[in-house]
């Protein structure tokens, strides 16, 4: 199977945690819990995702995986839209990273694809 640290997409969605956890630094102190905390498990959630399922003995159970990731996706970019609305991030930023969101649900997708042809 394929080694995950060679794919592109698993190392574009390590680029996104940085980010993420960077970014997620000058939340407020009440958002430990809920917020900080979602978001960080669901950035972490992709990159595992792709990790799990490259390891995975066959290419079903592969795309069962990067299926996963790209929901986990979804939900960052919800939660990245609530922290613009709770004005934690500024509307550049908020663009930067649904940007990148989707730049990695297209090579997502482009990667689903292609193992469906093989």
């Amino acid at each position: 199977m394929t080694k995950h640290k060679d794919l592109k997409v698993w190392q574009k969605s390590i680029d996104l945690v940085e980010k993420v956890y960077l970014l997620t630094q000058s939340f407020p102190k009440e958002e430990k819990y809920g917020l900080t905390s979602q978001i960080r498990r669901a950035v972490i959630s992709v990159s595992s995702n792709i990790a799990e399922g490259a390891a995975r003995k066959n290419k079903k159970e592969f795309n069962q995986f990067l299926y996963i990731a790209v929901g986990s996706l979804a939900e960052i970019d919800t939660q990245i839209i609530i922290s613009k609305r709770l004005n934690y991030i500024s509307s550049g930023t908020e663009e930067k990273i649904l940007y990148e969101i989707k730049e990695i649900r297209k090579m997502l997708f482009g990667l689903i694809n292609s193992l469906k042809l093989k």
